[in-house]
């Protein structure tokens, strides 16, 4: 199952406590996977060491300005 995921407060978790967070490849776009699921076709999990867990952490930052390519490597978002 994926949910959208907001936030409104640097104490909220990216996900839910049985969710982990899945970058979509080429934009900022995220979203929030059941544990034990796969990502939906377009996502991936966030590289190892570099996963958001509260909106406005360190990685929630960083991944407004980066993302990933169809290589898997960190590169700059694209413009919106």
């Amino acid at each position: 199952m994926v949910f959208a995921i907001t936030g409104c407060s640097p104490e909220h978790a990216i996900c839910g406590g049985d969710e982990y967070p899945v970058l979509n490849v080429g934009s900022t776009g995220r979203a929030c996977v059941s544990n034990g699921d796969e990502p939906p076709k377009g996502y991936i999990p966030y590289p190892k060491g570099k996963v958001p867990e509260h909106v406005g952490d360190k990685w929630d930052t960083y991944w407004q300005s980066h993302t990933v390519d169809e290589s898997g490597r960190t590169i700059e978002a694209p413009e919106s």
